[in-house]
């Protein structure tokens, strides 16, 4: 076991490939996944959270919350693992970092722990592999106005693969392309609604990302049969050079106001999280599904165009253009594709 050093955060955990050796896994690619949530948790009005963590692990997510959240934010913490080793690190991590209230700690299966629970106001499912498992009844417990986050580690299904898996898990077909990440988020975001449906809840996307092979999608909670309905009218099956894929969400993958506010409070010290923001604010402008991969259109044209400048050509045209997070190498924008094409060619 080692002491791990996590922003202000100090835990005793291990670091290696995951594995049943292993007493309590610390994954270090995952400290922008609990950046950006406490950075979002922090850009939104909610205050005197109830808090669930089903899959609490080491505890770090939810001890940097109790120490990185505004003053007023939180009421609980309720820290959940069905591993007996974790709940002793928890404990541990717990004292190393002198907090000593606004929890409580509960070693169960992740679902008994949800519906034994009076419910939430914000809950963070981040397993490994696929979230399904803990939809359910995450949902249910989850409070109107309340913020699901939600992680999934299921890169091969999700953006084409294993495509058949993707159908099966996703009620989905996948594609496998320049966007194909993007279109992943998608299928994600309309399993989830599906599963909100049943519940009559309305789960609005409120920021969406893909990074380091993994997808993370966090929800803000509605109620009502007209408002679930006004959701499944942006589900859609879609067409790609002639094949069709989904269905997918075709709605917003980000509240505008709410990013804007997070660029605005994110250190530039934190450079991943600040460059992951700074395309996020610029792409969740536009609504068109899909990008351009300039690699595959320098073949066409045979030109190789700066990104840059392709972006900066597009907006003296009119359109709407910027880079895209899923894929560094493409451009998304409102013009259509032989338009972009004619576009560059001259």
């Amino acid at each position: 076991m080692n002491i791990i050093t996590e922003n202000t955060t100090k835990i005793k955990a291990s670091i290696g490939k995951i594995s049943k050796k292993l007493e309590v896994f610390y994954n270090p690619v995952m400290k922008l996944n609990r950046d950006v949530s406490i950075l979002l948790l922090n850009s939104i009005p909610n205050k005197d959270m109830q808090i669930g963590l089903p899959l609490s692990g080491s505890g770090i997510r939810g001890i940097r919350f109790l120490k990185e959240l505004k003053k007023g934010k939180i009421k609980s913490i309720s820290f959940n693992d069905y591993d007996k080793k974790s709940i002793k690190a928890i404990k541990k991590n717990l004292k190393l970092n002198d907090i000593g209230s606004k929890f409580n700690i509960e070693n169960k299966d992740a679902n008994i722990f949800m519906l034994e629970s009076k419910g939430f106001d914000y809950i963070d499912i981040d397993p490994f592999g696929t979230p399904n498992p803990f939809l359910d009844n995450s949902i249910v417990r989850l409070a109107r106005d309340g913020i699901l986050s939600v992680t999934a580690t299921d890169t091969a299904a999700l953006a084409g693969s294993s495509a058949n898996a993707c159908i099966r898990k996703y009620w989905a077909k996948p594609l496998r392309n320049e966007f194909m990440h993007e279109t992943a988020v998608r299928i994600l975001i309309r399993k989830i609604q599906l599963i909100g449906a049943q519940n009559e809840k309305a789960l609005i996307p409120i920021f969406s990302y893909y990074s380091d092979h993994y997808y993370k999608i966090f929800f803000r909670c509605d109620k009502g049969k007209l408002k679930v309905d006004k959701v499944l009218k942006n589900h859609s099956l879609m067409k790609y050079k002639n094949n069709e894929y989904g269905p997918i969400w075709i709605g917003k993958l980000w509240d505008e106001k709410l990013v804007n506010n997070m660029f605005k409070k994110c250190d530039e010290t934190n450079k991943k999280m600040y460059s992951l923001l700074k395309i996020i604010t610029e792409e969740a402008k536009i609504t068109t599904i899909g990008s351009y991969d300039l690699h595959e259109i320098s073949r066409k044209i045979k030109k190789n165009p700066r990104i840059d400048d392709v972006i900066k050509k597009l907006k003296n045209k009119g359109f709407i253009a910027s880079r895209t997070h899923f894929n560094l190498h493409s451009v998304k924008s409102n013009i259509n594709y032989d338009e972009l094409i004619l576009l560059l060619k001259n």
